[in-house]
């Protein structure tokens, strides 16, 4: 099977963003693309299948089934349009998230994109009262934009570096010579963070100039099964293990194996 790309439509996209958002620590990049997506009306381009994700069917209350995959959106807009990657799942392997990374960005690339932003949590099992929002950029020169929208640099930070998916889409496009950064909410990783995702949908609705309330992500519902049950030993894993954890624990709290 390896991976495939359905398409639902072939809109004519002018030079778009690329937003990902794809469970992860806190479930912050999740909680801040789900959001802008659904405020900004994003439509639905394509589904990505493929064997680096789980063989998992969910079911409707019509009994419809609906197989695991992640889903490309889009926005049209005078101001630019976006690209949303969105889905329940990461890739069930290092190589299985590489591959599929690739294939969205291949697919992206067709548009011209100026920009990639990848959405996630940045978690030490720490609570964080005034959670700050982390970057990391493909290139320097845009750390003076993304400081006036709030973003915080900080060397050394996150120690261990970026996993997953938000750490490929951004290596990919510093290969191409797309400006990418990855945006990460300050959590304690145990469990969804809304407050950590408010404050990085913030960073993004002023980066892109977007219309959007993020205090309504305060009033999410979705704290209950994420990454709940095994927090990590902070002393015997880094960043990269820690992370690499907590997105396995979140697929396995939120959908256990039969």
């Amino acid at each position: 099977m390896a991976s495939f790309v359905k398409f639902d439509s072939r809109p004519r996209l002018r030079r778009p963003v690329l937003i990902e958002g794809l469970p992860g620590i806190g479930g912050v990049g999740k909680l801040v693309a789900d959001f802008l997506a659904d405020e900004l009306g994003a439509e639905r381009m394509a589904r990505i299948y493929s064997e680096h994700l789980p063989p998992h069917l969910t079911v409707d209350d019509e009994c419809k089934t609906s197989m695991a995959c992640q889903e490309i959106r889009y926005v049209e807009r005078d101001d630019g349009d976006l690209v949303f990657l969105l889905g329940d799942y990461q890739g069930s392997s290092l190589e299985g998230q590489f591959i599929l990374s690739e294939t969205v960005f291949r697919m992206i690339l067709e548009f011209d994109p100026s920009m990639v932003i990848t959405l996630a949590g940045y978690g030490d099992g720490e609570e964080c009262p005034s959670p700050r929002v982390l970057g990391a950029v493909s290139d320097t020169s845009m750390k003076p934009r993304l400081e006036s929208c709030g973003v915080t640099f900080s060397p050394g930070e996150p120690e261990g570096g970026v996993v997953g998916a938000a750490a490929a889409l951004v290596g990919l496009g510093e290969a191409y010579g797309v400006d990418s950064v990855c945006l990460m909410g300050e959590t304690a990783g145990t469990s969804a963070d809304p407050a950590a995702a408010s404050r990085v949908a913030e960073c993004v609705a002023r980066m892109l100039g977007l219309e959007v309330d993020a205090s309504k992500l305060l009033e999410s519902e979705e704290s209950d099964t994420v990454v709940k049950e095994q927090e990590p030993d902070k002393g015997d894993l880094s960043y990269f293990g820690r992370g690499f954890l907590y997105h396995q624990h979140y697929i396995l709290n939120r959908y256990p194996t039969p």
